[in-house]
């Protein structure tokens, strides 16, 4: 037998958002249509919608910097605690005000970072460390990952792990030595495993955290476009234009 154990149909935040950066009125239109009104005859028309001028990306916002002990990676539960919107004339403007608005620290005093990735993720994020590298940041990774990336003719410092006696990465984050940190976990929760920890330690120093490489992708290309240094103008949702 199957059983539906939740319905979900997104409204709660999605809609909202939809509404706001196309100004379709969808909760209401939804209404007038259950209520037995044609969508034909709404004004609105029918089909897909017009695309509008401005991009928009919503994005996740996480409390895991209050909660003491919490996994701050991703898995089947809901951890948000809200989302923001980031909206702009393109897709870079509207990541890089997402960004910063989830807390998202585009700052690089030292202009360097911390990797320490699992297996599976070594190849997609091999071409997110070139970028870096060209950009001029400078690599610390744990063993496997600073060899892929000494490997590759990109020049990455080697760190200890927690359990390390010198040059430890609880130093390194401990001494603000790096900007962010890039950790994919591996699969389970354990607080007692050296990912647990590491993740804990940066996000309680403050730094961003990354645990998914597609939203590093991203974060890197909007520094590679020079997208966190442009002056952007604010947008007014009730002034958008379609």
């Amino acid at each position: 037998k199957m059983y539906v154990i939740e319905v979900n149909p997104r409204a709660s935040r999605t809609v909202p958002y939809i509404s706001k950066v196309t100004g379709l009125p969808i909760v209401e239109l939804a209404t007038r249509v259950s209520l037995g009104e044609k969508l034909a005859d709404l004004d609105f028309g029918v089909g897909l919608y017009k695309e509008p001028e401005i991009k928009s990306v919503k994005m996740p916002v996480f409390s895991t910097q209050k909660l003491e002990n919490a996994e701050i990676s991703l898995g089947p539960e809901m951890k948000s605690t809200g989302e923001v919107l980031g909206i702009g004339k393109t897709f870079d403007e509207a990541f890089y005000k997402g960004f910063i608005a989830s807390g998202t620290q585009f700052d690089f005093p030292q202009k360097s970072y911390l990797a320490t990735v699992k297996d599976q993720d070594k190849a997609e994020f091999l071409d997110i460390a070139k970028k870096l590298d060209q950009l001029g940041f400078t690599a610390y990774a744990t063993t496997g990952t600073c060899k892929l990336l000494t490997d590759a003719g990109i020049k990455a410092c080697p760190v200890e792990k927690l359990s390390g006696k010198d040059n430890t990465i609880e130093d390194l984050i401990g001494q603000d030595k790096v900007d962010f940190i890039i950790n994919t976990p591996t699969a389970g929760y354990n607080s007692k495993k050296d990912g647990f920890r590491i993740r804990r330690l940066g996000i309680e120093r403050g730094m961003s955290v990354f645990t998914a490489l597609d939203t590093v992708a991203t974060y890197v290309d909007v520094i590679e476009r020079n997208g966190h240094k442009a002056s952007y103008d604010v947008i007014n949702l009730n002034k958008i234009v379609l």
